[in-house]
C-alpha cells in the first residue's frame, strides 16, 4: 500500500448513425442543453450497465457482482450446492437470517431494494449459514463478509445500502453522461406494418407508429481512482488488469436501446487514456462551443482536433500527466505533445497496464 494517488482518465470520440440507444419516459432519445444548444445525451447509468454486461461476457479472469432483490434465493442456492443434504426451506431460512442479521431488511424473502452482492461474498455467507454463524451475535462477522472481497464492478461503481449505511461501498470510478459535440435535432421515423393474412380487397396497414431518433458524434468520459481501486481489491496485478478491462469495456460496450431497429453497432474513432497524480480532468469544455461540420467533412475530425487543443489548454492548470496514450482511426492529425500514439487497442491496454504497475511498484520502493 502507498499514499500515492493515481487517476486514470478515459476519453472517447464515437459517432452514432440514426439511433435511440437511451430514451426517456416518453420514448424520446435523451438530450441535454449545453453551450446554448441541444445535444444528444446518453446517461452514465445506461453505459455502466453496458459495461457490466461486457465485464460478464469478456472478463473471464474476474467475477462480477449480482444486483438483485432476490438475494435470499441467490445465497440459498449456494448453501444447497455446498450442503446438498439441506432442504430448500432450511436453506432459504438460513440465508434470510444471515442477510437480516447483517442489517439488510427483507420481506417475503426479497430485499426492499436492489442489493449489489459479490460472488465471493455470497459464497462466504453460505458458509456462515452452514456453520451456524448467521445469528445476531455474528452481526459484525456477517458485515465484514459483505464489506470484503468486492467484485470489480462493485469496487468500480459502488454500492449504497439505505438499511445499513455501514455496508456502503464508495465507487472508485466516475462515468459522465455522454453528449454530442455538436447540436442535434430529434427526427421521426414513421412506419407501418402490413397484415400478411389480410383480405385482398382490404387496404391500409395493420399497424402504424413512429420512433424518435437522432444521429451524433459523442464525447464520452470516465475516470478511475486507481489508488482507491487497488486498495479495495488488495492486489496490484488484479487492479492493473481490471483497469485495462475497464478501458476495453468503455471502448467496446454500447447500450442496446432500439439496436435491432437501427443496428448502430459503431466503434470509437478516438480513445485516449491519461494517467494523472493530481486530479481527474474531464475535457468536455472543448465542446462548450458546438462543433460545426465543414462541408462534406463531418464532425469526427473536428471533434478530435478540439479535444486535442483542450488537452493542451488544461496543462496551464494541472500537473503534467504521468503518461498519456491515444488511439485514433480518423484522419485528424494530432500534435505529438498529446502523448504516445498506439497501433491498436490491445497495444494501448498493454501500455496502460505496464504504466500502472510501474507507478505503484516505484511508489512502494
Amino acid at each position: 500500500m502507498t499514499d500515492k494517488r493515481l487517476y486514470m482518465d478515459v476519453h472517447v470520440i464515437q459517432t452514432l448513425p440514426p439511433s435511440n440507444i437511451n430514451r426517456d419516459d416518453t420514448g424520446s432519445p435523451k438530450t441535454a442543453q449545453y453551450g446554448g444548444v441541444r445535444r444528444a445525451r446518453v446517461s452514465s447509468q445506461a453505459w455502466k450497465r453496458a459495461m457490466r454486461e461486457y465485464f460478464n461476457r469478456n472478463g473471464q479472469e474476474f467475477k462480477v457482482g449480482v444486483r438483485t432483490k432476490d438475494i435470499v434465493s441467490y445465497v440459498a442456492d449456494k448453501v444447497m450446492r455446498k450442503a446438498p443434504d439441506l432442504s430448500r426451506d432450511v436453506a432459504i431460512e438460513g440465508a434470510e437470517q444471515a442477510i437480516n442479521n447483517a442489517g439488510i431488511t427483507t420481506k417475503d424473502h426479497m430485499a426492499k431494494a436492489l442489493f449489489f452482492l459479490g460472488d465471493q461474498q455470497a459464497e462466504q455467507l453460505a458458509e456462515a449459514v452452514i456453520e451456524g454463524k448467521n445469528t445476531k451475535e455474528n452481526k459484525v462477522e456477517l458485515q465484514k463478509i459483505l464489506e470484503s472481497n468486492p467484485e470489480i464492478d462493485i469496487a468500480l461503481f459502488g454500492r449504497m445500502v439505505a438499511d445499513a449505511p455501514e455496508l456502503n461501498t464508495d465507487a472508485s470510478c466516475q462515468v459522465a453522461h455522454a453528449i454530442s459535440t455538436h447540436a442535434v435535432q430529434t427526427e421521426f421515423d414513421y412506419f407501418t406494418a402490413m397484415d400478411d393474412l389480410s383480405a385482398e380487397d382490404q387496404s391500409g396497414a395493420g399497424m402504424l407508429g413512429n420512433i424518435e431518433y437522432n444521429s451524433s458524434t459523442l464525447y464520452r468520459y470516465a475516470n478511475v481512482a486507481v489508488h482507491d481501486f487497488e486498495r479495495q481489491l488488495q492486489d496490484l496485478k488484479a487492479a492493473s488488469d481490471a483497469c485495462q478491462l475497464f478501458v476495453k469495456a468503455f471502448s467496446n460496450s454500447l447500450p442496446t436501446g432500439k439496436v435491432n431497429t437501427f443496428a448502430n453497432q459503431t466503434l470509437p474513432s478516438f480513445v485516449m487514456v491519461t494517467l494523472r497524480e493530481d486530479r481527474p480532468v474531464n475535457l468536455v469544455s472543448a465542446f462548450e462551443q458546438p462543433v460545426h461540420a465543414a462541408q462534406e467533412s463531418g464532425y469526427v475530425d473536428a471533434s478530435i482536433g478540439k479535444l486535442a487543443a483542450e488537452y493542451g489548454k488544461t496543462e496551464k492548470f494541472v500537473e503534467a500527466p504521468v503518461a498519456n496514450f491515444y488511439l485514433k482511426t480518423a484522419d485528424q492529425s494530432v500534435a505529438q505533445e498529446l502523448g504516445q500514439e498506439c497501433n491498436s487497442l490491445p497495444d494501448l491496454l498493454q501500455h496502460v497496464g505496464q504504466e500502472i504497475t510501474r507507478y505503484f511498484e516505484k511508489a512502494g520502493d
